[in-house]
């Protein structure tokens, strides 16, 4: 068999995963090289302690490191042999981009995206909808991805960033096929519930029988309580974004650091577990062992129906929330 082949069987994920936006993006994130061997102890780390699904890429990566999140995943997993080793799982997402017209484009990304990443993939995805903009685009390239699927070269396919009209019809396409998706990723936390309550994609998921993945379940790292003021903000493009929100966001910060207290987390893990409470699966990214360490720590615990209501509460009262992707439809 090829090595960048699979034989079909069903995809289980973990209850969070490890984001790798960061790995390769210089312009939001400060990436560079010199960060490489305290990324692999990150993704060491992940896959022993049971975190053994990692989100990427082909588009990740700024400027002539187009691709590096896929590369040094690739490099990870091959210098790998530890605990959990057989249980990793690289999910990519594919870039639905204008020169990318055919279903066999699709099957071509997907092909150099396991050339990057020297495996299999094992979830692919398609990364945006081009519903609002290109509607008559879209149909081929999820054929693409279901082509994917069928010709071994993943195990699983799922979307990102698709509201439910077009969660709607790309499950009909897929169904038509016997392709069930796997999974449907969004951007999602206490400071952007957009997509699945305004949406409604939760209720619609769950009836279809798609798992979500949440992205940016720390809000780019406003929910970690690192940033209390205006003082200590990022450099780059977060830091004006930070400062619009920072002040708007305290009376939720102050919540979640005391229920942090009270059952002797940060709050940071009281952030995520929020995300795996409202039943998804969130993959935070991490830059070095500490915030990986962070991030595990979400694990293993679950706050209780109380907890909840009261960070929705404060949640929703907020008069200023995290951005949307301009990419998510409706």
């Amino acid at each position: 068999m090829n090595p960048l082949t699979v034989t079909h069987q069903t995809l289980s994920l973990p209850p969070m995963g490890c984001g790798t936006w960061a790995w390769g993006n210089r312009l939001l994130w400060g990436y560079d090289e010199s960060m490489d061997s305290q990324l692999q102890a990150v993704f060491n780390l992940c896959v022993e302690r049971g975190v053994t699904l990692f989100d990427t890429g082909d588009s990740y990566g700024t400027g002539k490191l187009n691709g590096q999140s896929e590369k040094l995943l690739g490099r990870f997993t091959g210098e790998y042999n530890g605990y959990n080793a057989d249980h990793i799982r690289i999910a990519t997402k594919l870039a639905p981009y204008p020169w990318r017209l055919t279903r066999h484009a699709m099957v071509k990304a997907c092909q150099a995206s396991a050339t990057r990443l020297g495996r299999p993939v094992d979830l692919v995805q398609m990364h945006w909808s081009t519903g609002n903009y290109a509607p008559w685009q879209e149909g081929r390239l999820l054929d693409g991805l279901g082509d994917c699927l069928e010709k071994g070269l993943v195990k699983g396919v799922g979307l990102s960033n698709f509201g439910p009209k077009r969660l709607k019809s790309a499950y009909q396409k897929f169904a038509s096929r016997g392709i069930p998706i796997t999974s449907l990723q969004v951007q999602y936390s206490l400071l952007s519930t957009y997509p699945l309550t305004d949406l409604g994609l939760k209720e619609l998921c769950d009836q279809l029988g798609i798992k979500i993945i949440a992205y940016s379940p720390l809000a780019l790292g406003l929910l970690t309580g690192k940033y209390r003021d205006n003082k200590n903000l990022p450099t780059g493009l977060r830091r004006f974004l930070f400062s619009q929100l920072i002040p708007a966001i305290s009376p939720l910060i102050s919540c979640l650091e005391v229920i942090a207290q009270a059952k002797n987390k940060t709050i940071s893990q009281v952030a995520l577990n929020w995300c795996i409470c409202k039943g998804t699966i969130p993959i935070p990214g991490a830059k070095n062992v500490r915030q990986a360490e962070d991030n595990l720590g979400a694990l293993g615990w679950s706050l209780d129906s109380g907890e909840i209501a009261e960070l929705d509460k404060i949640a929703a009262g907020l008069d200023k929330k995290m951005v949307q992707n301009i990419f998510q439809t409706k």
